[in-house]
């Protein structure tokens, strides 16, 4: 038994008619084809999966996708402005943030959240916003060196 509804991913109407069950991650990368959004765990603990859910970060591994009907989901492609990189994710590249930029999708959806509710974080609040993200490569150093950059930098 299938489920017919419509997700509104990006500021883009997708209908979708998929099993009940299925993770919000599954629907966005299998069906919607938008594959920047990870599944790295499937267990909410490394947060590659992170997207928007009407601006606040979640799981999408363990999110269902008929839960997200009537809402509103941005991936990692919705956070660029047209065809140009945001500025987070300029910095994440430009300070060195990325290294097999697995975890990055995740990184800079918790930075967006985090900087939509307070434009001016402290190191310590940065890291608090990005505990629900893994990194296994690069230490954290550079990606916070990129989170203050573009805390500094905001208008």
């Amino acid at each position: 038994m299938t489920h017919e509804f419509e997700l509104q991913v990006n500021g883009i109407a997708h209908p979708v008619d998929v099993d009940p069950s299925r993770s919000l991650l599954s629907v966005i990368r299998d069906e919607i084809g938008l594959t920047g959004t990870k599944e790295g765990c499937d267990d909410c603990e490394c947060g590659a999966c992170m997207v928007l859910l009407d601006g606040q970060p979640v799981n999408s591994c363990s999110y269902l996708a008929a839960q997200a009907e009537g809402r509103s989901v941005t991936t990692i492609e919705g956070i660029m402005n047209g065809d140009e990189l945001a500025e987070i994710q300029k910095d994440m590249l430009d300070e060195g943030g990325v290294q097999c930029g697995f975890c990055t999708p995740g990184m800079i959806i918790s930075a967006t959240a985090l900087f939509a509710r307070n434009p001016d974080p402290t190191k310590d609040e940065i890291q608090i916003g990005l505990s629900g993200n893994l990194c296994r490569c690069t230490g954290y150093g550079r990606i916070l060196e990129a989170m203050k950059h573009t805390a500094a930098n905001r208008d």
